[in-house]
């Protein structure tokens, strides 16, 4: 199911979208078989592999589905050009309205409106401005409902123990130093590389722009993977962050509590 969910995800633009050549039908084919087979080995080993917090959920699920809804909400905000309906349009005026709202001075949305070239359509811009809009409110929301649940529910606790060594394969316990401390820095820098990288992609792209080729984004899929990506892996690294500084003070927490076995009365 993972990896059918995960196949449906890739395809997903270029079977929304009716612009798609043979050869970007069959890349995207290879690409979605390659991301089955990964996924179908990593929760189909007992080991650890690449993916992290595995055997943590909901974490993984939390942020599928947050990817999985905006690369199908701006799929149906594009596919609002092609074929017109009262559904696509619907989303797209309500887009619209979500990104104005957020569209402010110094804003991330602002910020990759700035990055597309002077001479760009103001219909293109107001495209960009719509997914840029829908997508960063998916990936607050995503990061607002992560917070809630780890408050309410004590996640990675509400349900069996937390393994280390399986949620946290590129995490070596035995590099050196304190592994709390470790984990603590860890967590500050992607917390602190979450919140500045919806600028930094934007000024990395206009800096791309203007020493080599343009990037406007007129492409449906291109404009939907860059602005997905753009919006997600920041709110992916706020997450990570989160959680492992959630796993710091659980270690913390056992430390004590066997420290304070260790001295009680006989």
């Amino acid at each position: 199911m993972r990896a059918c969910l995960v196949v449906l995800l890739v395809v997903m633009p270029s079977l929304m979208l009716p612009s798609v050549t043979s050869d970007a039908a069959q890349v995207v084919a290879l690409l979605a078989l390659c991301a089955a087979a990964l996924t179908m080995f990593e929760y189909g080993s007992v080991y650890p592999g690449l993916v992290e917090f595995r055997d943590a959920p909901p974490f993984n699920r939390i942020r599928f589905a947050s990817l999985f809804l905006t690369v199908f909400l701006l799929s149906v905000v594009v596919m609002a050009e092609f074929q017109p309906t009262t559904l696509t349009r619907f989303l797209e005026v309500l887009g619209a309205a979500v990104a104005r709202s957020i569209d402010f001075p110094y804003s991330p949305v602002r910020v990759l409106v700035l990055m597309l070239p002077a001479d760009v359509g103001a219909a293109h811009l107001e495209r960009v401005r719509t997914a840029a809009g829908v997508s960063y409110l998916i990936s607050l929301t995503t990061l607002g409902y992560f917070v809630v649940l780890l408050r309410t529910m004590g996640w990675p606790q509400c349900r069996t123990g937390f393994n280390v060594w399986v949620n946290l394969p590129t995490f070596d316990p035995a590099a050196g130093g304190d592994v709390v401390e470790r984990l603590r820095r860890d967590a500050w820098f992607n917390v602190a590389l979450g919140f500045v990288l919806p600028f930094i992609i934007p000024a990395v792209v206009k800096a791309i722009s203007m020493t080599l080729t343009p990037i406007t984004l007129t492409s449906p899929h291109t404009m939907i993977w860059t602005v997905t990506a753009w919006a997600f892996l920041p709110a992916s690294l706020l997450m990570r962050g989160i959680a492992m500084g959630r796993v710091a003070s659980m270690i913390e927490a056992k430390r004590a509590e066997s420290r304070d076995e260790s001295f009680a009365p006989a």
